[in-house]
């Protein structure tokens, strides 16, 4: 009996560890600003309504940043994530429902979240992004720098709530030597990196 509790301690003590710091981990991520992912233009989501399969949906969110649902109409679903979209579409179907709505949404495609690097790197374009990406790892994408290119002088065009565009400066050669990374940003869904 001894040494099955030794051998229980034994397995036990390290598999616990191993899951304590995974929790640890899960909320120290949970708690990370922009940890979760919200949702924008272009994105396809899956709406589902327990004990209402008639009101199940596939939608793709419209260049405003709406939806639209049964029984609830227009919803604007822009820059929630896919937790805060079920409670607001469940508050507007608890109006025609005799029992509280359970909505679970889920994301089925991220086509919304895209970013765009122009000038001189090696392949300009639209880049779909399916997690967070700095500045970096945006110009990665992109192929890199190319020859014609100092590193100078970059910058990153983000409109506000407002629509309107600001620029914020990214010097390439001053982060590669270590210098300055706090302008290695996380970019945002249409945030346009330009590269002189």
């Amino acid at each position: 009996m001894r040494f099955l509790n030794i051998a229980f301690k034994a397995f036990t003590t390290p598999l616990l560890g191993t899951l304590l710091s995974m929790l640890f981990a899960i909320n120290l991520y949970a708690g990370a600003p922009g940890a979760l992912y919200t949702v924008n233009a272009g994105d396809a989501l899956r709406i589902y309504v327990w004990n209402e399969e008639s009101l199940a949906r596939e939608l793709l969110v419209g260049p405003d940043g709406h939806v639209s649902f049964p029984m609830v109409g227009d919803v604007d679903v822009n820059g929630l994530t896919t937790q805060a979209i079920g409670e607001r579409i469940a508050k507007g179907l608890s109006e025609y429902l005799r029992d509280e709505p359970q909505v679970t949404v889920s994301l089925m495609g991220v086509n919304g979240n895209r970013i765009f690097v122009l000038g001189t790197v090696r392949r300009p374009g639209q880049f779909i992004v399916t997690s967070q990406t700095d500045v970096m790892q945006a110009l990665a994408l992109a192929g890199g720098l190319d020859e014609f290119s100092s590193g100078k002088g970059i910058k990153v065009l983000r409109r506000n709530v407002e629509g309107v565009q600001q620029a914020i400066k990214f010097d390439y050669s001053r982060v590669t030597n270590g210098r300055d990374l706090e302008t290695n940003i996380l970019l945002k869904a249409n945030d346009i990196v330009v590269v002189p």
